[in-house]
């Protein structure tokens, strides 16, 4: 198996990951029959995943500010690959606690998402689809999209105890 068929299927895991918490959030809907009902940490997780999209377009459709090595002539600043699944996993770890009550489970599917981030990394410049600061960037707009997400939930929380 080449290195671009491994990180494709890592970000196709990552998507199936972010839908096991769509699934989450849609049964607490039905169920609790009110969207403000849903867990706020489910009810703000499309904030990052728009300051990605967005990003994507920008970098994507707007401002190219590199292309594949490979010679392919498309965009690969950043590394949309490690952008996607560096976003839903670092939200996904965020978030284990909450839905997952076992510590030994939630390490071993916090070492699983750390080993396909490193894997997606590794594989994006192994497969000449991306430069090195491809990825960099990439990973450092997952970070700052998961930042601004746990910023908010902080932010919410803290109001929520003032006026309680």
């Amino acid at each position: 198996m080449q290195w671009e068929q491994i990180t494709d299927i890592i970000l196709i895991s990552s998507i199936v990951t972010l839908a096991v918490f769509v699934v989450i959030g849609i049964v607490q809907w039905i169920t609790r029959k009110s969207f403000e009902k849903v867990d706020r940490r489910l009810r703000w997780m499309p904030l990052p995943l728009a300051l990605m999209a967005i990003t994507y377009f920008i970098f994507d459709k707007l401002l190219i500010l590199a292309t594949r090595p490979n010679g392919s002539g498309e965009p690969s600043f950043p590394s949309t690959h490690v952008m996607v699944v560096a976003t839903i996993f670092f939200l996904a770890t965020m978030n284990l606690p909450k839905y997952v009550k076992s510590k030994t489970a939630r390490i071993i599917l916090e070492i699983i998402m750390i080993v396909f981030i490193s894997l997606t990394c590794i594989g994006r410049v192994m497969s000449n689809m991306h430069s090195p600061l491809d990825v960099i960037f990439g990973l450092i707009f997952a970070f700052l999209f998961t930042e601004v997400y746990y910023q908010v939930l902080k932010k919410k929380k803290s109001k929520k105890g003032k006026n309680e």
